[in-house]
């Protein structure tokens, strides 16, 4: 029974689920796209960066955040891998 879960994916992060995380706690600084928002980059000081290819390096950004950008609350567990799922979509 395990097996068939692991092979069917059940376990695997919910691109759909992260991007309504996203579009709550991170689209108003980092875009719909991930592209980022110049006017909230300016208001804030801040360089606007791309979004980071590497899900080790996504998820340490959200929990411990980076420069001006303070760490993500209420993004742990599956929630963090769903968002993490998702910001890989905008790389395609």
């Amino acid at each position: 029974m395990i097996l068939a879960l692991c092979s069917t994916g059940a376990w695997a992060a919910d691109a759909a689920a992260g991007k309504a995380i996203y579009s709550a706690k991170c689209r108003t600084c980092h875009g719909a796209n991930g592209e980022g928002n110049p006017s909230m980059a300016k208001a804030l000081k801040a360089e606007i960066k791309p979004l980071s290819e590497s899900t080790a390096d996504v998820k340490k950004v959200i929990t411990d955040g980076q420069g001006k950008m303070k760490p993500t609350a209420g993004i742990s567990g599956a929630d963090l891998d769903n968002v993490v799922a998702f910001v890989q979509t905008l790389k395609k």
